[in-house]
């Protein structure tokens, strides 16, 4: 018997290390975690929200963008904020009907259940949360532990309001 333990050790590690290899990653090597991958975006609900579809459209989940948040156009008790209808065309011409990856950080829902995740067009690889930024339609939301580029999101903001693009502009006085 203790000369089959160490084997019998060896194969469960081995058997652990491949299933953690074959989940999904960041790119850097990071497993995202269930719920990160490529899906089909099926709608934009705002700004900073999506619906996508996975598994060949039997699952549809809302996406949260981590580190952006746009005007309101759809909370329930709350009027439409300024520029918010204008971010939220954006985001719908940027993602509406798109393939993405979808990329987790620490944290994998918010208390709604949402799924959080940097969003990327896989057709051209376009960030869209950064995107969002570097054109004035979203302000930084910063909420740890899910900050992986919220020095990135600090940077686009700033130029976006120094340039006064988007909300910016419009929203600021």
């Amino acid at each position: 018997m203790r000369r089959v333990l160490p084997y019998v050790l060896l194969v469960v590690l081995a058997a652990g290390y491949g299933f953690a290899r074959t989940r999904d990653d960041d790119g850097g090597g990071r497993p995202t975690a269930a719920g990160g991958g490529v899906a089909r975006v099926v709608r934009a609900v705002d700004g900073d929200t999506i619906v996508v579809s996975r598994d060949g459209g039997r699952t549809e989940e809302r996406v949260r963008y981590i580190g952006v948040d746009t005007p309101e156009t759809v909370k329930p008790d709350t009027p439409v904020q300024c520029f918010g209808k204008r971010a939220s065309a954006f985001n719908h011409r940027l993602v509406d009907g798109r393939e993405v990856r979808l990329v987790l950080d620490a944290e994998a829902r918010d208390r709604f259940g949402r799924l959080l995740a940097y969003v990327y067009r896989t057709d051209d690889g376009r960030f869209v949360n950064a995107e969002l930024m570097r054109g004035g339609y979203a302000r930084t939301l910063t909420i740890a532990p899910n900050v992986r580029h919220a020095g990135q999101f600090r940077t686009l903001a700033a130029e976006a309001r120094r340039a006064g693009r988007g909300l910016w502009s419009a929203c600021e006085r």
